[in-house]
C-alpha cells in the first residue's frame, strides 16, 4: 500500500500543472495592481503595464505564449486580447 501511495504522489508531482489562460470572459481586475496579480497568479510574467486611452494595457509572457491585453477598468474584463 505504501508503494502505491508513493507512486501516486510521484505521478502527481511529475504531471504538468494546467495553467489558466486569459480569455475575454476572464475577470482580470479594475486596477493595474489587480491586473498584475491576476496575470501573475495565472503563471505569466507581466513585462509592461500602463494606462492608455482609459484602459489598462498589459504585455505578458509565459507558458510559451506572449500576450497583450487592454482591460476596461470599469468592468475588470478584457476589451481587447491578443495571444501569440
Amino acid at each position: 500500500m505504501r508503494k502505491l501511495a508513493i507512486a501516486a504522489l510521484a505521478m502527481t508531482l511529475a504531471a504538468p500543472a494546467l495553467a489558466e489562460v486569459p480569455s475575454m470572459d476572464t475577470m482580470l481586475g479594475k486596477t493595474e495592481q489587480e491586473v498584475r496579480q491576476t496575470l501573475t497568479s495565472m503563471g505569466f510574467e507581466v513585462r509592461k503595464l500602463e494606462r492608455e486611452d482609459g484602459m489598462i494595457e498589459a504585455y505578458f509572457v509565459g507558458q510559451g505564449k506572449m500576450g497583450e491585453v487592454y482591460v476596461n477598468p470599469q468592468t475588470g474584463k478584457p476589451a481587447k486580447l491578443k495571444m501569440k
